[in-house]
């Protein structure tokens, strides 16, 4: 009979859910925690889900082998060894290696090792044996497509696109050919949404890098799943994409098609998805000098946001909240400030997004006060402008992401209208030491 773990389950019920505040934390959230955290930190995508922290709980299993998944574990749960977890490595007995020829075994080993020292390092991590895929597709495989879509896309927020591209999508490829393995018709659409949800992810990721190519195509693969699976939800979030893809490549009027594609049956999608793509089409009528209609876009987006409720929402819009909501508004009326209209409202939107950001949203966050630093520039105080700059400034060296390295250009060429203030010239300076600027 096992013995259950209950040093790990004290130490889960000790920590505080981050959805419930004073409610201790679930399994599931457990499992989530630990996969972000492997993948921030070990720049890996384990499989974990609640099912098997209750195994541990239950003292079905009393050692976790990988090693990353320990560490997941113990930082997650503030704990300073495995053993505060009771976790225990299992005894090996005297005659474990009593059959073993120790001198064949020791000249193999160092074989191994040598050959190991001699080869190429890129060699070492190709992979000669691929993990087989399921029989049959069921409710398991659905549930780790998803988990690492919600991990991928908590570092993508963080950090910017341009860390783990190739990680994202060595994990799309597997699940892609999930669709091709036997699954019932029941989980299809399911399965379906979830590759989707993880191709849209890829995308951005490739978007936010300026791959351009790999993110359209990448975004035309969660539209073909979403159509398969009658999954207007998806199909929406995957058009908005393109749209926004389309607006930084300064192709506003495809940007507009795509918006109205999305629009169809508005009557499907809930207030949010209506909100955000109001918000993206405010944008791209901005950039066109349409004045009158951005306006009335932003009021249809913020009418529509008004009844949103985040209860009713589907995965591929939860990340639209009221900061970014006030991002997407803010950035539209900074772009009409040329014509000389809505300076003090975009002003305002764009310092409330920037507030209200989570502490994982350092890229939303980061695009909002490289703005309001830009719009002051061009509409206020130019120091008020370097002092806004100073934050997005520190944290950029973090990120990984050309869209906002593009934005810091923008900044510095803005800037150059000023060089007489004090203060620009130093200004121009850091953004050059920063990054790379024509």
């Amino acid at each position: 009979m096992t013995e259950p773990n209950n040093a790990l389950r004290a130490a889960r019920l000790r920590v505080e859910s981050p959805e419930r505040p004073g409610i201790s934390l679930s399994r599931r959230e457990l499992a989530d925690l630990v996969q972000e955290w492997v993948l921030t930190n070990c720049q890996r995508v384990i499989a974990l889900d609640d099912n098997y922290i209750g195994k541990l709980e239950r003292g079905d299993y009393r050692w976790p082998r990988d090693a990353e998944r320990r560490a997941g574990l113990r930082a997650v749960l503030g704990a300073a060894s495995d053993l505060d977890l009771g976790f225990r490595r299992p005894s090996r007995t005297a005659s474990t290696l009593v059959d073993v020829d120790r001198k064949q075994f020791l000249s193999t080993a160092l074989g191994v090792v040598a050959g190991a020292a001699s080869a190429p390092l890129a060699d070492l991590v190709v992979p000669t044996e691929q993990t087989p895929l399921p029989a049959v597709v069921g409710r398991f495989e659905i549930e780790q497509i998803q988990a690492a879509t919600r991990a991928f896309e908590a570092c993508d927020r963080e950090h910017g696109g341009g860390m783990l591209r190739e990680a994202v999508e060595a994990q799309l490829r597997r699940s892609v050919a999930l669709l091709d393995a036997s699954c019932p018709l029941r989980l299809r659409s399911e399965l379906l949404t979830a590759v989707g949800h993880l191709g849209h992810t890829a995308g951005f990721m490739a978007f936010d890098a300026f791959a351009h190519h790999d993110a359209q195509k990448l975004f035309q693969l969660t539209l073909a799943c979403a159509e398969q699976a009658e999954n207007w939800h998806l199909r929406a979030g995957a058009l908005a994409s393109l749209a926004r893809q389309a607006f930084w490549q300064g192709d506003f009027d495809n940007a507009l098609t795509y918006i109205e594609y999305g629009l169809v049956r508005a009557d499907r999608l809930v207030p949010t998805e209506r909100a955000m793509m109001s918000a993206v089409r405010a944008r791209a009528l901005a950039r066109l000098g349409r004045v009158h209609d951005t306006a009335a876009a932003v009021g249809r987006a913020d009418d529509e946001f008004a009844r949103a409720s985040s209860v009713n929402d589907p995965a591929i819009i939860e990340w639209y909240d009221l900061a970014e909501h006030e991002g997407e508004v803010g950035h539209a009326l900074a772009d009409l400030a040329s014509h000389g209209a809505f300076v003090t409202e975009a002003s305002t939107r764009l310092a409330s997004a920037q507030a209200g950001f989570g502490e994982v949203f350092v890229r939303a966050r980061t695009f909002c006060q490289i703005r309001l630093a830009s719009h002051t520039l061009e509409t206020g105080d130019p120091h008020e402008a370097i002092a806004l700059a100073e934050q997005p400034l520190q944290i950029s060296t973090s990120l990984r992401s050309r869209r906002v390295t593009q934005d810091l250009g923008r900044l510095h060429a803005l800037a150059a209208r000023h060089r007489t203030v004090p203060g620009i010239a130093e200004l121009r300076t850091r953004i050059r030491h920063t990054v790379e600027v024509p």
